[in-house]
């Protein structure tokens, strides 16, 4: 008689792929509770076409964006140039697509920047509360009084110009709601039972907040920087406007409409067709984090 014992990798490899299974089937249950939702499914459908154009633009892009051609400057929409050409004769849907790089550079890098900055400050003044609690709000007061995008560009204007110093400064004033956010949800949960027995049972201060209260608050905290991206597009295409984002030739859209606003009335398509992916890519942000609220948030149900 033959018994056949399972080896040590054999129930390591049974139990990993028991566990891709499971985080297969939970992905595909989130996946369709967001297509349920005609607004959400459209929003998360423009950002993931928004993430392919940008990882795949030097494929999409018919022309190299930065080289001018001074002989088709200003052409209408045709057949050759989708969104017709800027007044350097750049050919505008090849400046979008590469744009959308650096408008994702800069969502994508203030947003994990932004998150655990919000999130560690707001955790510590409502776990501790006191003087703690006093001094962490009261440094977000100041900077909640000051509008968004007043403040970064006093920040800009000290650091200079540049792409990177658009996305400290954006960062510096995109925090404080979050830190807000987290502090309400602490407050909620450090009277918890829960809590108190993990207190009991002799866990430090930085042990409950690592384990128990961030892991909480991480669902309300990744729902608000969803939503704020669309405010992030729109203070970074607001600071390439006035010139302090990303420097010409690149084609950052803020710096695309500014950079056409002279020929507006007569060439329309200058100034419109970048504004649209603004407006576009801006409501998708909105969308895709209403959507997830309804999911992540039980209040919501």
């Amino acid at each position: 008689m033959t018994v056949s014992l399972d080896t040590p990798l054999d129930s390591r490899q049974r139990e990993g792929r028991q566990r891709l299974k499971r985080t297969l089937t939970r992905a595909a249950g989130f996946v369709g509770k967001m297509a349920r939702n005609p607004l959400t499914a459209i929003g998360g459908g423009i950002v993931v076409l928004l993430l392919i154009v940008a990882a795949f633009a030097p494929w999409i892009a018919p022309y190299n964006p930065l080289v001018q051609d001074l002989n088709n400057a200003l052409v209408a929409p045709n057949g050759q140039h989708w969104f017709g050409t800027d007044e350097f004769g750049r050919d505008i849907f090849s400046r979008l697509v590469y744009g959308s790089r650096i408008t994702l550079y800069i969502v994508l890098l203030v947003s994990v920047t932004v998150g655990p900055l919000g999130l560690l400050l707001g955790v510590t003044a409502g776990y501790f509360g006191g003087k703690v609690d006093a001094v962490l709000m009261r440094v977000t007061d100041i900077f909640i009084s000051f509008p968004s995008l007043v403040l970064a560009l006093a920040f800009v204007a000290a650091l200079g110009p540049g792409l990177e110093h658009v996305v400290i400064a954006i960062t510096l004033t995109a925090w404080p709601p979050i830190a807000r956010l987290a502090r309400a949800e602490t407050l909620s949960l450090r009277q918890a039972d829960f809590i108190s027995a993990v207190r009991l049972q002799g866990a430090s201060p930085v042990r409950v907040l690592w384990r128990h209260v961030v892991p909480l608050c991480l669902p309300s905290v990744i729902i608000r920087i969803t939503m704020n991206m669309a405010g992030i597009i729109l203070t970074a295409a607001g600071l390439g406007f006035l010139g302090l984002g990303a420097q010409p030739p690149e084609p950052e859209w803020g710096a695309m409409i500014s950079s056409g606003r002279t020929y507006m009335m007569e060439c329309w398509w200058v100034v419109t067709i970048p504004g649209l992916a603004i407006l576009i890519n801006s409501l998708a942000f909105n969308f895709l984090g209403d959507g997830l609220r309804d999911i992540l948030d039980p209040r919501s149900e």
